[in-house]
């Protein structure tokens, strides 16, 4: 089931680099095709989890604005963190 969590959760690891803009496609690919999303938020999520999908094409791409923009969509508020390497 996918639900807000999930997603921010999705873009999170993305921001934290943990997934690569090719697997967070294939993740947003796989779970509009396949995968049941909460029916209380399903039009929020299918309209994020499409525009993950095209991450990946050049005219679209996904900028640190566009990850913003989308968390703020599912109700979450991103952070950054500065820490010494």
């Amino acid at each position: 089931m996918i639900t807000r969590q999930t997603v921010a959760d999705k873009i999170a690891d993305y921001l934290h680099r943990g997934l690569t803009v090719a697997e967070l496609v294939n993740w947003a690919e796989n779970a509009m095709n396949e995968a049941e999303m909460d029916d209380a938020d399903a039009p929020l999520l299918a309209s994020v989890v499409a525009r993950l999908g095209v991450a990946d094409v050049r005219a679209f791409g996904l900028t640190w604005e566009d990850c913003d923009d989308l968390l703020r969509e599912l109700g979450y508020q991103a952070r950054v963190d500065i820490v010494k390497a």
